[in-house]
């Protein structure tokens, strides 16, 4: 694993995510009680998680209402197997780092 800076510090408002590509992947960022990174892609029909409504630690999929945990990545409806994967978050004095 390797840590990439992502962006500068208050990038990502206070309850509000942000999509970014990383190393070929989308990582939605979530600066929810925290920062929380998950693949931004839903399952469902891949659509970006990132601009989904945030309560609590769910996010809900603004494509078709499918809803996941941020700090988890579970699926909490539907496919109970299914989770996203997740990544570290770190803030440094330059920025918001992921542990890719």
């Amino acid at each position: 694993m390797t840590w990439k800076k992502i962006a500068e510090k208050g990038a990502v408002a206070v309850g509000k995510a942000k999509a970014f590509k990383i190393e070929g992947k989308q990582i939605a960022v979530f600066n929810q009680d925290g920062y929380h990174a998950i693949d931004d892609l839903c399952v469902h029909q891949d659509g970006s998680i990132a601009s989904g409504k945030i309560e609590g630690d769910i996010v809900e999929c603004p494509l078709h209402f499918w809803h996941y945990n941020i700090k988890t990545g579970k699926l909490n409806d539907y496919l109970k197997d299914v989770t996203l994967e997740t990544y570290s978050v770190e803030t440094r004095d330059d920025g918001i780092y992921v542990d890719i």
